[in-house]
């Protein structure tokens, strides 16, 4: 270009400035090339990226000149296609633990068909990968109802017609984000043999105990009916002692009424109607109760600052004066008992009652919550199974051990 321009400024050379205006337009278009094979490899580079070819490497020949650049764009293409396998394992992974769980899982999309996402949810309902209206219908309308309805309960135990009959099953339910858009996932367990398992369990416990207690009752009343009629079969009869054999009977048959009145409460479950309130409030209301029936016992109330409980407050205070009432029956006079009330990681609630008496024995701890179940002669075994059913209504958990003051301790955690 300077020889062109050198050239120009001379008329007589002709020929030098046609040699140089050639010479210019062939190092421009030499240029226009190498511009033009540069960008073309950058953009077939940048392609393979958009399309995730994360194999390809940027090419330092033909006219791309970037080494720096080059070198950069391998490096980072490399670490990408590392990361990539790296994540294709641990899809592939992820994908197989769905697929071999033992739970039936589920994916509800709005608008769009019901999908079994494993092995599991294919064997226990029959079907293949998709459930349609029919086939949502043909396991059960209230299962169908649960199905479509995006606000149904996050837990639930339902029954539905597979393949071997009709079974109860419990439905969990979570929702998740895919592209926006909200994706229920429902997990389907089968829970009808534990169910049968656990109501079998049930009743020979509560056939022990009430063929032990009926069996207490009758027994002096057969025997007083027997005297009884030995009393009027003599000769003379004696009135006398008749009338108080009649009179002790009579107070056995009252008292077999009572116990038979008792399971009638057991059998019947309490339905709690649930509010948040304020845990202090409660705790001291309880303690003067407490303290008015049993002013020699020493109740300490160790409640969390600001704690509030989601439950029903008078069942919650009816099985709080029971266990309360029997850590008092278990001390005797001048007992210690503490009630404490405090939150536990992941917003779960424990409340505890502990005493200072002579505690349960291991062997026992099951049987107590039972109902009719009693060590103590004048008691009724309605009280901790009330506990019992009133914990297990909420939602909550009870169970017994071994606290601090050596004494019984009942601790109820909340789900």
């Amino acid at each position: 270009m300077l020889a062109l321009l050198w050239a120009l400024a001379r008329p007589e050379l002709a020929i030098t400035r046609l040699l140089a205006a050639l010479l210019v337009l062939l190092a421009l278009a030499g240029l226009y090339r190498h511009v033009q094979r540069t960008n073309v490899t950058v953009a077939r580079f940048v392609e393979a990226l958009r399309h995730g070819d994360f194999a390809t490497r940027f090419s330092h020949s033909g006219g791309a000149s970037f080494a720096e650049l080059g070198r950069a764009l391998d490096g980072a293409m490399r670490e990408l296609q590392e990361e990539r396998t790296r994540d294709a394992e641990e899809l592939r992974f992820l994908q197989s633990l769905v697929d071999d769980m033992p739970v039936a899982l589920l994916t509800v999309h709005p608008g769009g068909p019901v999908r079994l996402a494993n092995k599991a949810a294919r064997r226990l309902l029959g079907f293949a990968d998709v459930l349609d209206r029919e086939d949502v219908a043909v396991l059960g309308a209230t299962f169908a109802t649960r199905l479509a309805d995006a606000a149904a309960p996050s837990k639930e135990i339902l029954i539905i017609r597979l393949s071997g009959g009709p079974q109860r099953v419990l439905l969990r339910v979570g929702t998740l984000e895919r592209l926006g858009l909200p994706v229920r996932a429902i997990t389907i367990e089968p829970v009808q043999a534990t169910l049968d398992a656990i109501e079998v369990a049930a009743q020979t416990d509560l056939v022990r105990v009430l063929t032990h207690e009926i069996l207490n009752s009758l027994t002096p009343v057969t025997s007083l009916g027997e005297t009884v009629a030995a009393l009027l079969a003599s000769d003379p009869p004696d009135l006398d002692e008749a009338r108080i054999a009649v009179a002790t009977l009579a107070r056995r048959a009252a008292g077999l009424q009572q116990f038979i009145k008792s399971y009638r409460a057991v059998a019947s479950p309490p339905v709690p109607r649930k509010r948040r309130f304020d845990a202090a409030d409660l705790a001291a209301e309880l303690a003067r109760l407490f303290r008015a029936d049993w002013p020699e016992h020493r109740l300490e109330l160790e409640i969390a600052p600001g704690l509030v409980l989601d439950a029903d407050p008078d069942l919650l205070a009816q099985a709080l004066i029971n266990l309360l009432r029997n850590a008092a029956q278990a001390t005797g006079h001048g007992g210690q008992i503490v009630l404490r009330m405090a939150d536990r990681p992941a917003g779960a609630t424990t409340i505890e009652v502990e005493d200072n008496g002579p505690g349960i024995p291991e062997s026992l701890r099951r049987e107590v919550f039972l109902p009719f179940f009693t060590t103590r002669a004048e008691g009724t075994g309605v009280g901790l199974n009330l506990v019992r059913q009133i914990m297990v209504a909420h939602g909550w958990q009870v169970d017994v051990a071994i606290g601090e003051l050596r004494g019984a301790l009942f601790r109820m955690t909340s789900a």
